[in-house]
């Protein structure tokens, strides 16, 4: 009887738990099948018709022609190389604006850090034409910089505008609200008491920084440096408008190579090997994520 009621008891604690898994399963069906309509399978079908490609009598054949060509272009190659060199350089320079910006109003009360909190993050609400407009009005040719000079009998300085720095300028201005955002959440969760702890001790605030604070922020840095660099490299607005015509950053050269050259073949290739390339630093920010779950049980 004691054995009866026992597995009678582990059924009816099995069953509610059951439900619920399956209730969970239904909540994320349609996400995970709309990820894989949207995402996935747009991905698949263009890695797919890179390599198998239809020739003018119909037949479909296996061929990397397409990616030997794209490595083995200068013009390819050079594009390439800009638009590593643009996310490397918007990468480096947003850590190190936005972190100061986010330790100021981690540790600093009162109105001037309400301020500064909005200026950092009102870059968020421009679109990104009416910045680039905007820029150009500003540090462009006869811009409000050079007036500004010219009234000034300063000499007039090399303007960045259809050079490489000008989507360096833009990016950052653009992308600076996400990473001040990230990194001040990742400051938010240290501890206060273990920072007010090492200052009773007289700590400095550099020592604070450089032992407490910067190596409780490895995981902030990674996912804030993802998600940076995966919308710099794939960034379109910016570099097509305040970009040099050549070299360009890829989102351009895709956008020219399928409807200037007409040549859809080249350009799907080129979104397949930017998505590669983009694909590194996912992967990098989901180990980030379930190292912090596995951390968080």
């Amino acid at each position: 009887m004691r054995r009866e009621f026992a597995l009678r008891s582990l059924a009816r604690w099995r069953a509610p738990a059951a439900t619920n898994a399956s209730a969970g399963l239904l909540l994320v069906a349609v996400p995970v099948l709309l990820l894989g309509w949207l995402i996935v399978y747009p991905i698949i079908a263009a890695v797919i018709g890179t390599v198998f490609v239809r020739q003018p009598d119909g037949a479909t054949v296996f061929s990397l022609a397409s990616y030997r060509f794209f490595f083995s272009d200068t013009y390819s190659l050079a594009n390439l190389w800009l638009t590593l060199w643009t996310t490397l350089v918007c990468g480096l320079l947003l850590l190190a604006t936005g972190l100061p910006i986010a330790l100021y109003l981690r540790f600093s009360r009162g109105r001037l850090a309400a301020y500064v909190q909005g200026l950092a993050i009102f870059p968020m609400f421009v679109p990104s034409i009416i910045l680039s407009y905007a820029l150009i009005r500003t540090i462009g040719p006869n811009g409000t910089v050079d007036i500004l000079l010219n009234a000034t009998g300063l000499p007039k300085l090399p303007s960045p505008y259809l050079t490489p720095w000008g989507p360096v300028i833009g990016l950052v201005w653009d992308n600076l609200p996400l990473t001040v955002l990230m990194l001040a959440a990742g400051l938010g969760n240290i501890a206060k008491s273990s920072i007010e702890a090492a200052r009773d001790v007289g700590a400095s605030p550099l020592r604070v920084f450089a032992s407490i604070i910067l190596p409780r922020m490895g995981n902030s840095f990674l996912v804030t440096a993802s998600f940076a660099i995966l919308g710099i490299f794939s960034s379109f607005t910016l570099p097509y408008v305040l970009g040099p015509a050549s070299p360009e950053m890829m989102g351009p050269f895709m956008q020219r190579t399928f409807s200037d050259l007409n040549d859809p073949l080249n350009a799907l290739t080129q979104a397949v090997i930017t998505f590669g390339f983009c694909l590194v630093f996912g992967i990098f920010y989901v180990r980030s994520i379930a190292k912090n779950r596995e951390g968080g049980r």
